[in-house]
């Protein structure tokens, strides 16, 4: 017969263990042993047989314990949000709102914090061969500088916003090596490309609204393939010697434009003086002129011949021509007196005499006319 069949109870193993008739503990008998033992541990005195004393244990027991839990939760719902960064709270996997740097308390198995750097600057490059507007290849690198300014939108308005950023950089980057020429991207170009790819890249994410702000961008490096590196060296120092040799033109044409621009100058004050010149030499004149007006008036003979007279002076003073009369074979000469210093005389065969001024003018003298004179002007024996 089983031991659990009706009215075969003495075989119950749980009464008779160790020969004694012993039934499965109880709960209660449970948590009354262990308040006996935490007594006897602070020093405290037991009771025994007492039930009433037994279930106060166990209260103070499960008292316990909650104390514990509640004071473990509690420590353990507080986190800290260091200062570059942005907390994102998660409640129950839905966002709740934005926490600031510092201590902060959460609900422990309810939120989720997800740390946002803010203040870093996060480097992304982008390289390869693309094709060139001229079907050329060119090997490009370039590098953009980013950081994060709102938080919310970095992490929910895509699914990773740094891969979306670095295929949009991708994208930029070959739209506008595709519409350049190989020469533009190898030489003198290169900040006009920086400053397209720039202007592209923020026109693609700004629809995404990924909460990134570009930063800088930086074109590194561009290459033509191996195969044909050596043509273009040559090339790109062709047009190099191209651009010294525009620059020294240049420096030579701002050494010559300012003289000649002070050769114009010289020229045009000299012309004003000349112009100013002339024209008070006439007003003088028409003053003088005006002076002997009278003088003619009152005695116009005499007045032509001083006239005469002077005017002759002047002529026959500023040059070097002689007058000589001859006379019944006497030779005199007459102008001009004040040059007249070392005088020689000759006679040939003919009658002829000459005579040599201070000057080196010599003077040669011919026969008598019919009227007895003869007026001869020679300058330098001609």
């Amino acid at each position: 017969m089983a031991w659990n069949e009706p009215g075969n109870n003495d075989k119950d193993p749980w009464k008779n263990k160790g020969g004694k008739n012993q039934g499965p503990p109880d709960l209660d008998e449970l948590l009354n042993d262990l308040g006996k033992k935490v007594t006897g541990i602070f020093g405290g005195k037991t009771t025994k047989g007492g039930s009433g004393s037994g279930k106060s244990f166990s209260s103070i027991g499960i008292s316990i314990l909650l104390i514990v839990a509640s004071v473990v939760y509690a420590f353990s719902g507080f986190y800290t949000i260091k200062e570059a960064e942005q907390g994102i709270v998660l409640r129950f996997g839905e966002y709740s709102g934005t926490v600031e740097p510092g201590i902060n308390w959460k609900w422990t198995f309810v939120d989720r914090i997800i740390p946002v750097d803010m203040q870093s600057t996060r480097d992304m490059p982008s390289s390869g061969f693309m094709l060139t507007k001229d079907e050329n290849v060119v090997r490009v690198e370039m590098q953009i500088q980013y950081r994060v300014v709102d938080a919310r939108k970095y992490i929910f308005s895509v699914t990773n916003a740094d891969d979306s950023l670095n295929q949009s950089l991708d994208s930029a980057l070959r739209y506008v090596v595709g519409h350049a020429k190989m020469d533009d991207i190898l030489t003198s170009g290169r900040e006009s490309i920086r400053q397209s790819v720039w202007e592209e890249l923020d026109k693609i994410i700004e629809p995404y609204n990924l909460g990134l702000i570009i930063v800088d961008v930086n074109f590194k490096d561009a290459r033509p393939p191996n195969e044909v590196k050596d043509a273009f060296d040559d090339a790109i120092s062709a047009q190099e010697d191209e651009v010294r040799f525009l620059r020294e033109a240049e420096a030579y044409a701002r050494g010559i434009e300012p003289r000649a621009r002070g050769r114009v100058k010289r020229m045009e004050q000299e012309a004003i003086a000349y112009k100013s010149r002339i024209v008070l030499d006439a007003q003088g004149e028409v003053a003088r002129f005006e002076k002997i007006l009278p003088e003619y008036q009152a005695a116009p003979k005499v007045t032509r011949e001083r006239l005469y007279i002077a005017t002759m002076e002047k002529v026959y003073g500023n040059v070097s021509k002689v007058m000589v009369d001859v006379e019944g074979g006497n030779n005199m000469m007459y102008l001009p007196l004040d040059k007249i210093i070392q005088q020689q005389n000759t006679s040939n065969s003919s009658g002829k005499t000459t005579y040599a001024p201070v000057n080196d003018t010599n003077v040669n003298t011919s026969p008598t006319s019919s009227s007895g004179r003869s007026d001869r002007f020679n300058n330098g024996g001609n």
